[in-house]
């Protein structure tokens, strides 16, 4: 599960929704779970950082401010995650990843190709970054898709360059959670390390074929992410939706 989890998560995110019920089903309490998949998340997103770096797809150097300000976001969401209202966030997130979806499958020309950007670099790393990374601290399914959203849209990126900075940025987010669930000890360590080499593993041969295909697998990867998390969301009998519609 590791493995494919890495693979689709250097293209397209999401690989914390094939991960984190994995470890349910295998009986790891929710909150051990949640730990254990930033552990081994880092992993991951730390192979296909190194990967797309290597071939000049993210600069390392320039981009570690934005990361460390995920960091920033990553940890004081996994911080507050306890006290703030999860099933507000819960009941919204699957709408925003189908519409997510939907503005991927249905907008034309989106290629590797860098178009118009709407937003500086600083104002993009000082805003829109650590809001993200503070919902992945607090909730987490679908950060690296809205992260990709911002890149195409805001910064102006290509489909292919979009990815690598996303996977870069989602890696300090990643840092920022397990630093957090670190100091309450809810991390298995043995379990997170062996699914970390799996992550690593499927996150080289995921960002591989990307950087081969580029926007012809990432997009529509991407779209089949989007809603396929949205799916698994709304398919908990206890998402806010069903319960208020009675299914």
């Amino acid at each position: 599960m590791a493995v494919l989890a890495g693979f689709v998560d250097s293209i397209a995110g999401g690989g914390g929704l094939i991960t984190i019920p994995s470890m349910l089903i295998a009986g790891i309490p929710p909150l051990d779970a949640l730990g254990t998949n930033k552990l081994q998340g880092m992993f991951g997103a730390t192979s296909a950082t190194i990967s797309y770096a290597r071939r000049g797809h993210v600069q390392l150097k320039t981009q570690l401010p934005m990361a460390f300000m995920a960091l920033i976001g990553g940890g004081v969401g996994a911080l507050i995650a306890s006290v703030l209202p999860t099933k507000i966030l819960g009941s919204a997130i699957p709408f925003l990843l189908i519409a997510i979806g939907l503005f991927f499958a249905l907008k034309p020309n989106l290629t590797d190709t860098d178009s118009h950007r709407r937003i500086t670099p600083f104002l993009f790393g000082a805003t829109f970054v650590p809001m993200i990374g503070l919902y992945d601290g607090v909730f987490g399914p679908g950060a690296g898709s809205f992260y990709m959203l911002g890149f195409v849209l805001l910064a102006g990126f290509g489909m292919l360059k979009a990815t690598a900075h996303t996977k870069l940025i989602n890696l300090g987010s990643n840092v920022g959670g397990f630093l957090m669930f670190l100091v309450t000890g809810s991390i298995l360590w043995k379990v997170g390390i062996v699914m970390g080499i799996g992550q690593f593993i499927g996150a080289q041969i995921g960002s591989s074929l990307a950087m081969r295909i580029g926007a012809k697998i990432i997009k529509p990867l991407l779209v089949i992410s989007c809603f396929a998390m949205a799916t698994k969301l709304l398919a908990d009998p206890t998402h806010p939706v069903r319960l208020w519609l009675g299914w």
